[in-house]
């Protein structure tokens, strides 16, 4: 079963991302806020649910949340900062945009960058594979997933070569083999290796 929080008796905000290595397409954040005695037995890492069930969780988590808010970096963001900045600063926007100020982040894996909100350094925790662990999280994971999903099928009615409506993006031979026939789209990170060979991610600076 899932923690209700990290620190009790402050208002908290779990943070997760959805994209990052996708060949094609923005990288999606979410922040949520759960009440503090929130329940759901479902929820979990997104990675460990059926696209049903993420879908039907979106709808709960949006009604029971205390606040929710996405960030989006897009793909000409992430060639120009490097993928690991560009998650990051997703995550930024979405804790902009909560209606609710956070007074702790909880973010899911190992790597941050300091978070200030009205001038205030807002304290943070990463926790390696905390959307396995904490419900917040959880609830953020389950929301960046599937309105990046959305998205990506949305760019496939345009460019219907690549697969997206069911690959997402991520580097698939069906993806690679596209990209070979018909070429790259305004919307591949034009900084990865969309063809197959090594990617050595960018240093975090």
């Amino acid at each position: 079963m899932l923690l209700p929080y990290y620190k009790e008796g402050v208002i908290e905000a779990g943070c997760d991302e959805a994209g990052r290595g996708c060949l094609a397409g923005s990288v999606f954040a979410s922040a949520v806020i759960l009440p503090t005695d929130y329940h759901n037995d479902l929820l979990n890492d997104s990675k460990q649910l059926t696209a049903k069930q993420r879908y039907l969780l979106r709808d709960e988590i949006e009604r029971d949340a205390v606040a929710w808010a996405l960030g989006i970096v897009t793909a000409e963001e992430i060639d120009k900062m490097n993928i690991l900045r560009a998650s990051i600063t997703a995550m930024h926007r979405a804790i902009d945009g909560l209606k609710v100020k956070p007074e702790h982040l909880i973010i899911d894996g190992n790597k941050f960058m300091p978070y200030k909100r009205e001038g205030t350094l807002i304290p943070h925790t990463t926790i390696v594979k905390g959307d396995g662990k904490y419900l917040s999280i959880a609830a953020a994971s389950i929301l960046a997933k599937t309105y990046r999903d959305d998205y990506m099928k949305k760019l496939h009615q345009e460019f219907p070569f690549y697969g997206w409506d069911h690959n997402a993006g991520y580097p698939t031979k069906e993806h690679r083999q596209g990209i070979e026939i018909h070429g790259t789209t305004p919307y591949h990170r034009m900084t990865f290796n969309l063809l197959g060979a090594v990617q050595l991610e960018l240093p975090f600076a």
